[in-house]
């Protein structure tokens, strides 16, 4: 059947008739203000995180030529005398004034309380003043002792510089420590020269602290080897 609404009508009909909402594209969550803001605050953090880690490997000092010591207490007459006796052996541990040896009629005795770590036990041997019958140190004073060429990095060395070590006979498993003592001298025994300009270079010693009491393992001259963070 024809259809018979008027042609002015079905204008009007498709005039009022709604149109589709265009549907608007998605924005890109990158084109958002504060996404933008974060991502470049995102960048700038890991830039300076990877500064500051390079600028720890780069300015590591590591000192190959370490071991752990203690400053070493002789013991011996105060005059020339035959060893009559040694009454201690290494490894002993003693008290202040305890007998360790008799040279003549003198009676060789403990200054501190430590460890005995060499004996001259030869009876019939003539010791003059001074000479060690007995050697000792204090454990308490062990640290580890580094060597270090003076132009290998020695200027950023600092008193109370954080130090991590580890001991060779305890492989790779790192320990830590500071810097407590920068030698203020050479060691004259030392001294090397430079292939290049014959010029001497000199050699310090940096002592490294560490909690001794934790690390009853270590032993007088075990050797080690430090890395260094200056500050």
């Amino acid at each position: 059947m024809p259809d018979q609404t008027p042609k002015t009508a079905k204008n009007e009909t498709l005039a009022t008739a709604p149109k589709s909402q265009a549907v608007p594209p998605k924005q890109s969550i990158f084109k958002k203000t504060w996404v933008r803001s974060l991502a470049g605050m995102v960048a700038v953090l890991v830039l300076l995180a990877g500064a500051i880690v390079y600028k720890e490997v780069v300015s590591t000092v590591s000192i190959d030529l370490s071991v752990i010591s203690a400053p070493v207490i002789a013991i011996g007459p105060q005059s020339a005398g035959i060893l009559q006796a040694v009454y201690v052996k290494p490894g002993d541990t003693v008290t202040v004034g305890e007998s360790v040896a008799e040279v003549g009629t003198e009676v060789l005795t403990a200054k501190i309380d430590g460890l005995v770590v060499s004996t001259q036990d030869v009876p019939g041997q003539v010791f003059s003043p001074g000479t060690a019958v007995v050697s000792m140190i204090d454990p308490t004073a062990l640290r580890v002792v580094g060597t270090i060429d003076e132009n290998k990095g020695l200027s950023a060395i600092k008193v109370g510089a954080p130090v991590s070590f580890t001991v060779d006979a305890f492989g790779n498993k790192s320990f830590t420590g500071i810097v407590d003592e920068i030698s203020p001298t050479a060691n004259d025994t030392s001294v090397v020269f430079s292939i290049s300009d014959q010029r001497p270079t000199n050699r310090f010693d940096v002592k490294v602290r560490y909690d001794v009491a934790a690390h009853p393992e270590f032993k007088n001259g075990m050797s080690a080897k430090m890395w260094v963070y200056p500050k």
